[in-house]
């Protein structure tokens, strides 16, 4: 497999925390989003989207959308386990996801700030400030969560689908200097989850074009 992505990319990071939960291979193919890579020719051509990540299977089939790219590993890899058997459990941990990468990430992305900068004219500082006002807003809502549901991790005592999205977020929220005081359980989870080499070792800083 072939996964293309950026070091900085939480949505890029989610993936490469998912292949080395389950032990697969793949080529890591960088595509720089502060260089506009992703608008090249030939990746558009394949990725309607312009975004990473984009899996690339072994037959050359391509997949796109993290919890999409998540799942198709879950079902095709099953071991270790990213969501649980159970249908509740399956939702409450996709719910968890979703509280994420519908609500928190695609306000925060980078096509979203350089809108805001740039055609409407906000300066950095705004700029900061509505990133901090929705990482706020959404990891309240992740802590709730947790209170109820955390075990060593997310859910329970092994990491799954929910810890592949908590720890790129907090990350994120930590190089933009948002507080995170008031989310004990979060930073709780994430220091379990960044204490397996799966997580460590796919941090943005190890990947190949973080230099």
């Amino acid at each position: 497999m072939k996964l293309y992505n950026y070091f900085r990319s939480s949505a890029s990071w989610r993936v490469r925390i998912g292949l080395a939960l389950k032990g697969l291979a793949y080529d890591y193919l960088p595509v720089h989003l502060a260089r506009n890579e992703q608008f090249g020719a030939a990746f558009a051509a394949q990725q309607a989207s312009q975004l990473v990540p984009a899996l690339v299977l072994d037959d050359g089939q391509w997949l796109g959308q993290s919890l999409a790219i998540l799942e198709y590993l879950d079902e095709v890899h099953p071991e270790p386990p990213l969501l649980p058997r159970e249908p509740l459990a399956r939702a409450r941990v996709r719910a968890l996801a979703q509280d994420i990468a519908c609500d928190i990430h695609p306000l925060n992305n980078l096509r979203v700030l350089r809108h805001l900068k740039g055609e409407l004219g906000h300066t950095q500082e705004e700029v900061d400030a509505w990133y901090r006002h929705w990482i706020a807003t959404g990891l309240a809502v992740v802590e709730r969560r947790l209170a109820t549901s955390a075990g060593g991790f997310c859910f329970g005592d092994a990491p799954g689908l929910a810890d592949c999205l908590l720890v790129p977020q907090v990350y994120n929220a930590q190089r933009f200097d948002c507080p995170l005081d008031a989310y004990p359980t979060v930073m709780r989870v994430n220091a379990a989850c960044l204490a397996l080499s799966a997580f460590a070792s796919t941090r943005p800083e190890a990947c190949p074009d973080a230099a």
